[in-house]
């Protein structure tokens, strides 16, 4: 009984379970009230994690590109972006296009050997050793092939490997196959500008704007070149029938517009598809017209007259002496055809005299030769947008016999544009403008332009040109109605530190129309074989010049060019109009 009435003492509880229960739940809590809440907020915990799990399993239904693959993505996307390159007409040149790329992330691969059976058996190409390599590493993103067909990425997507997946990337095209190839240049795999105006577009900021992240398709404007797609076609289309007919091993040719220094077409055959990278790299394929350097011949005749037309002191009517040889210390210059006779200065052009145009070239010196060829921009090398280009060769002493040599065109060697360049300059009232492959106004040219000769030595010149056509060694060219003017060349190539008489260079440069010239064609020939139809001769008036023919019989309509016919001669046409005396 007493101890029923006994009050009941509750068992202490220990001092370590009582620090632990209030550290964990405080002092007077209700324990009920805080299970409950703790229930929810771990049924609130699993919930968020299952919709994560959740969502991620349908982000990997819609696509397979993981969270690196796609910052690869926008990187991608970003970093190789270009802008199209169009011609002056705006026919596309250079463009991209998306293809799909295939990637994998090793981290997520479940069965990476099988990985590998299957996605060797479906791409034949890869390289089995390199794609173990691949996978088999610790990296997050790895690429297993580049620019991959629409098939190719429908066989590997059905395969269902996690792990594997595709990028959208940019691949640059070149619609016009081997066209343009030397100017328009090519791209690497990542869309970088390796040669041509693909690399001067990256020279000019591309590539910073790629770093900057602002190299994006929808900010870019097309690039606009000062090519004619058209007269490219013509020009091309007629080098490789010559480089046929006359078994050359090169051929190439320039179209520029004298008044502005516009590139209009440009070709060095053999050339390159740069949609097969591969094709560039043959060191044949390279571009004769920029980074090739080459004896001109005759052609640089025209800078010797130049040079002794400007200083006032002779006139078309000077007389030179060319009865024999011009005997040099051991050397003796010789006339291909020596007429025996002295020479006035329209015959030492028109029949293309070495001893003529060698003593015209004693009169000016040495220094005085040096000084005129460096004003006509032949000394420098010559730089345009194109990254590819060659330096002159030039004499590490020069002394008379050099100058001697020069004067008809050997000893001396430039990148054709160079010459070309200068030829211009005779031409157009006397002015020296930088050639450009952009679109260029007359009015800019202008304020670019250097005065390097006289106007009334440009008319003389024009003058023996179109003479030159009429009765001298461009005869074959004269295309009726177009009034065409120009200088012919053969140089013999060096073979082994001599000449080879066999081997020659042969080149032409037209002016067109040689009254009022606005465009000149180079045509060059590289070791053209005799023919039949030439009777064994290999000299430019037999394949250079009818080739500059058939060139400027198709593109004169497209240059826009109308045909004059019944026009009077060259003294009447072009002296008289300027009130020059011959």
């Amino acid at each position: 009984m007493t101890d029923q009435l006994r009050p009941q003492v509750k068992p202490q509880e220990p001092w370590r379970q009582r620090l632990v229960r209030t550290l964990l739940y405080g002092r007077d809590v209700d324990r009920t009230a805080k299970a409950r809440a703790r229930i929810g907020l771990a049924i609130i915990a699993f919930a968020a994690v299952y919709a994560i799990i959740g969502g991620r399993l349908v982000m990997f239904a819609v696509g397979s590109d993981g969270p690196s693959a796609r910052r690869a993505a926008q990187q991608d996307a970003i970093a190789t972006a270009r802008p199209d390159i169009v011609d002056r007409n705006g026919a596309v040149l250079a463009t991209d296009v998306k293809t799909p790329s295939l990637f994998a992330e090793p981290r997520r691969l479940i069965d990476k050997d099988e990985a590998i059976e299957l996605l060797t058996a479906t791409l034949p190409d890869l390289d089995t050793s390199e794609v173990r390599d691949r996978l088999m590493s610790r990296k997050g993103f790895v690429w297993l092939k580049r620019e991959m067909t629409p098939k190719q990425q429908q066989d590997i997507h059905r395969l269902g490997l996690p792990g594997i997946g595709f990028l959208r990337e940019n691949k640059r095209v070149y619609p016009t196959g081997n066209e343009v190839a030397h100017l328009i240049g090519l791209v690497n795999i990542d869309n970088q500008g390796i040669a041509g105006m693909e690399k001067w577009l990256d020279n000019q900021g591309l590539a910073d704007l790629h770093r900057a992240g602002f190299a994006t398709d929808r900010l870019q404007r097309p690039v606009e070149l000062s090519v004619d797609l058209r007269v490219e076609h013509a020009l091309r289309d007629e080098l490789l029938k010559a480089k046929e007919k006359f078994k050359t091993k090169a051929a190439s040719g320039l179209v520029v517009n004298v008044r502005t220094g516009e590139i209009i077409a440009m070709v060095s055959l053999p050339d390159f598809d740069p949609n097969n990278p591969k094709e560039a790299h043959d060191p044949d394929r390279i571009n004769r017209l920029t980074t090739g350097v080459y004896e001109m011949g005759s052609t640089f005749k025209a800078f010797t007259l130049a040079m002794a037309l400007d200083t006032g002191k002779y006139d078309l009517n000077s007389l030179w002496d060319a009865r024999g040889p011009l005997h040099y210390g051991k050397f003796a210059i010789h006339d291909d055809e020596p007429k025996g006779r002295f020479l006035n200065m329209k015959e030492v052009f028109y029949f293309s005299s070495n001893v003529g145009a060698a003593r015209i070239a004693l009169t000016q010196g040495v220094e005085g030769h040096k000084a005129f060829l460096r004003k006509m921009g032949q000394f420098d090398r010559l730089r345009t947008e194109l990254p590819e280009s060659a330096s002159p060769i030039l004499p590490k002493r020069w002394s008379e016999l050099n100058t001697v040599t020069i004067a008809f065109g050997h000893g001396m060697a430039v990148a054709p544009l160079q010459g070309v360049m200068g030829v211009s300059a005779l031409v157009n009232g006397g002015y020296l403008i930088p050639p450009t492959f952009m679109k260029r106004t007359e009015a800019e040219a202008m304020a670019i332009a250097k005065r390097v000769i006289k106007p009334e030595t440009s008319e003389k010149m024009r003058y023996l040109m179109r003479l030159n056509a009429e009765v001298g060694t461009a005869r074959k060219a004269d295309v009726k109605g177009y009034y065409i003017g120009g200088k012919t060349g053969t140089a013999e190539k060096v073979i082994n530190g001599r000449y080879a008489k066999k081997k020659v260079l042969t080149l032409f440069t037209a002016v067109i129309p040689a009254d009022k010239p606005k465009y000149q064609l180079l045509i060059m020939l590289d070791e053209p074989q005799p023919l039949k139809e030439t009777y064994g001769f290999i000299t430019s008036g037999w394949n250079a010049v009818p080739t500059a023919g058939n060139v400027i019989s198709r593109i004169g309509p497209l240059l826009g060019i109308e045909p004059r016919f019944d026009l009077p001669p060259s003294d009447r046409q072009i002296l008289a109009a300027s009130r020059l005396t011959q």
